[in-house]
């Protein structure tokens, strides 16, 4: 495993654009999280110029990229992402630095992103299967209902799983026979501007584009009349803003807008030591900064002190520190402003009189001192008023709720402005269906939470302020199509309904 001195070498991004690299005058620093003052690398800070250029080129690569077929347009994305896996240490490495989690998490990432591709070119034998739509009482025509491509897409990233979150999107609308725009996040966009530019030049100029910069400098990727849509994963406010800037050139979006999932361990659940592992897991991966995490936990009161002492016993595991340094179980936040959040979140806890329990030492490295690190902690029975309830906190806490009744746990669980996930813990199968068939989200779990057990097949999405569209499978795909109906009149059954 890479060691902090062994990844010192800073990484150099540029743009990727109608099939050609390109510098800019201007650059972004790239903070390492985990170490004040530091940059991790430096990535192309785009002009206006630069981004009307990848519109420009992904708007001329259209017309020959959507008449190919599906099967041609995946056996190109096929030969595109070969050998993608070739530098993944590297990449995973880069990822690590510029985001804080450690470096197994970024090589996962940067997998994943290639098991999504996969699957969305077994999806291509599907993407036009037309619908034939026979004559009827009334109706004297045969018409045929057809997909086609929209245009120019634009996907936007966030900073927490970018190559994976990339994955769940781009490929779909590559194989629908739309060309993109990438945009990565600002604060960590090196490694997957690099992946993705590997891929982009192994399919025809414009057909894949990347660009990064300030967001200020980059509203042409969503104003603009040549891009039909955006997909857009972040905060409720981000989607909230991309949806008003969108509204003026009428473009179309997707909105994966984060979640406060509920996990309810149900009085029959098994909590043994895998299940507990899978629990830990879902709330304490990536120090707590993924969409789908569980972000609270309802059990029934019968085994509150079962599950605290389970949960408390792997978090006295915690190793705090660099995400590339062996041992390492637990990086720092992404930014100070989320660290600043979190904290608050937890203070306010403790001054209301529920109990915190804080795991975990801070990295005695000196070159750590300062960084965006915080111990995990479990909040037992707070208020349900509070925000460490109310509110994603997207970091190492998550509140601890008893509940007496199974209709008070659901209720208490879609009390909330969210709705990406939740699960369910119980032996029963029956009634693991019934509770989360009436939980408020678009992805249910039965014993398990989180990202390591997402079905990559199936589409996912969130309810109320958690967004809209979906992602992934053939509905991904469609979600990147618009229908077109041609209807012939069928004469004998015209002449039928006229006597």
């Amino acid at each position: 495993m890479t060691t902090t001195s062994e990844a010192s070498a800073q990484v150099v991004t540029g743009l990727y654009i109608n099939g050609e690299p390109r510098r800019t005058q201007d650059n972004l620093a790239v903070a390492d999280p985990a170490k004040p003052g530091s940059v991790a690398g430096y990535a192309a800070a785009a002009s206006t110029q630069d981004v009307a250029d990848a519109v420009g080129a992904a708007k001329a690569a259209f017309p020959g990229w959507s008449a190919l077929s599906p099967q041609e347009r995946a056996a190109q994305m096929a030969e595109a992402i070969a050998g993608i896996a070739d530098l993944r240490d590297e990449d995973a490495a880069i990822l690590s630095r510029e985001n804080g989690k450690i470096v197994m998490e970024s090589w996962v990432d940067t997998l994943v992103f290639e098991i999504r591709w996969q699957l969305a070119l077994a999806l291509a034998g599907q993407v036009e299967q037309d619908q034939i739509l026979e004559p009827a009482p009334g109706i004297p025509v045969t018409t045929t209902v057809s997909y086609q491509p929209l245009g120019v897409v634009t996907v936007i990233v966030p900073f927490n799983w970018p190559v994976a979150i990339l994955g769940a999107s781009l490929p779909h609308a590559l194989l629908a026979g739309n060309t993109a725009i990438v945009k990565p996040p600002p604060s960590a966009p090196l490694a997957t501007t690099r992946i993705v530019q590997r891929v982009a030049e192994k399919l025809p100029p414009g057909v894949l584009n990347v660009v990064t910069g300030r967001d200020a400098d980059l509203s042409g990727l969503i104003q603009n009349d040549d891009v039909a849509k955006v997909c857009f994963t972040g905060s409720v406010n981000g989607g909230k803003r991309i949806m008003e800037m969108a509204s003026a050139s009428l473009t179309r979006v997707t909105l994966e807008l984060g979640g406060n999932d509920a996990a309810l361990i149900l009085e029959d659940a098994l909590l043994d030591a895998t299940r507990l592992d899978r629990l830990h897991a879902a709330v304490f991966d990536t120090t707590g900064q993924i969409c789908m995490n569980a972000k609270r936990i309802y059990v029934h009161r019968s085994r509150m002190e079962e599950l605290v002492a389970g949960l408390s016993a792997r978090l006295e595991k915690t190793v705090l520190g660099y995400g590339l340094d062996e041992g390492t179980t637990m990086g720092p936040l992404h930014s100070p402003v989320q660290k600043a959040f979190v904290e608050d979140l937890v203070d306010e806890a403790r001054e209301s009189g529920a109990e915190v329990r804080e795991f975990g030492e801070f990295p005695a490295d000196p070159q750590l001192r300062g960084g965006n690190f915080l111990r995990p902690a479990l909040v037992i029975d707070p208020s349900p008023e509070l925000r460490v309830v109310t509110q994603e906190q997207f970091g190492p806490v998550i509140p601890i709720i008893p509940f007496d009744d199974e209709d008070e746990a659901i209720a208490m669980a879609n009390d909330t402005w969210a709705g990406l996930c939740g699960s369910v813990w119980t032996e029963d199968q029956a009634r693991a269906n019934a509770v989360g068939s009436r939980l408020e989200c678009g992805y249910v779990w039965v014993n398990d939470h989180g990202a390591t057990r997402l079905d990559l097949r199936a589409p996912f999405g969130g309810m109320k302020y958690s967004g809209m569209g979906r992602e992934q499978g053939i509905q991904g795909v469609r979600a990147f199509q618009d229908t077109r109906s041609i209807a012939h009149l069928d004469e004998a059954a015209a002449a039928a309904a006229a006597h």
